[in-house]
């Protein structure tokens, strides 16, 4: 039987505050089996941005990333955030390693082209290229790899990178050497039928609840692309997907409680 790999997604509001984020991070340090972080960092490139006069542009919630907005996003992603996190999880006794796409060509891109907007330098991720060789190195040496959202085009660009493409695609890359579960955590407990109502938890969704809870309008818009992209990722080799909030990351790993959203074909 193939190894166990956690790919675990973090978002931005985690990333906004501390103490969750310090509680995550001392649990993730009692893990035995190897995982690979992703992160965002959007609100706070929105944040420092505005700091230094740089607006963002925003459409169907993805950035338009011009020259000038690379170059924040580089200084945010890649360095603020990146090294803040790897520095904070050594403090924790993690060997974590901080990388951007460029790095050991772990996350090869295609510049977006779109026949009605040109977001600039973002990427979408050249899964064709993508090989698992780079991360299991890393893991193999007992390195734990952090990938913040940026990939690289092969050309010497960095491009601007959907952090939870990223984790799809690095999950399903990976499916073909361990038993790969994608855990997403943000700032819910999952799927909610009623953002307001924490008691409105779907524990479980399979492709038919999904279908019928969509077209009876119950799963709140913005949750449809992670949650499409995450069948996706089931298909394509996936073991699970789930999504939680950083107090019950320990009950998923470990697979005991059912405060989270598990969703399986």
């Amino acid at each position: 039987m193939l190894p166990e790999l956690l790919v675990i997604k973090i978002g931005g509001n985690v990333m906004d505050h501390a103490q969750v984020l310090d509680g995550l991070l001392r649990e993730l340090a009692t893990l035995r089996q190897p995982f690979i972080l992703v992160h965002g960092g959007g609100k706070a490139a929105t944040r420092i941005g505005e700091r230094l006069g740089i607006a963002a542009r925003m459409v169907d919630g993805r950035r338009i990333t011009d020259r000038e907005t690379l170059e924040l996003v580089t200084m945010v992603y890649g360095g603020l955030l990146n090294r803040t996190l790897v520095a904070q999880m050594q403090a924790r006794g993690i060997n974590a390693i901080g990388l951007t796409g460029a790095d050991a060509n772990c996350l090869p891109a295609h510049k977006r082209q779109h026949p009605d907007i040109d977001y600039g330098f973002v990427g979408d991720l050249a899964v064709e290229h993508l090989k698992p060789e780079p991360f299991t190195q890393l893991l193999n040496v007992g390195l734990t790899p952090v990938l913040c959202a940026l990939t690289h085009d092969g050309a010497g660009n960095l491009l601007n990178t959907n952090a939870d493409t990223i984790a799809s695609g690095v999950a399903i890359c990976l499916s073909q050497v361990y038993r790969v579960r994608l855990l997403y955590c943000f700032d819910k407990p999952g799927v909610l039928l009623d953002v307001e109502d924490l008691t409105s938890l779907v524990e479980e969704l399979s492709p038919g609840d999904y279908d019928r809870l969509r077209a009876e309008g119950r799963i709140f818009a913005g949750m449809l692309p992670k949650l499409e992209n995450a069948f996706r990722t089931l298909e394509q080799g996936v073991e699970e997907v789930v999504l939680f909030q950083p107090a019950d990351f320990l009950a998923v790993a470990f697979r005991t409680g059912r405060n989270f959203t598990r969703i399986r074909l």
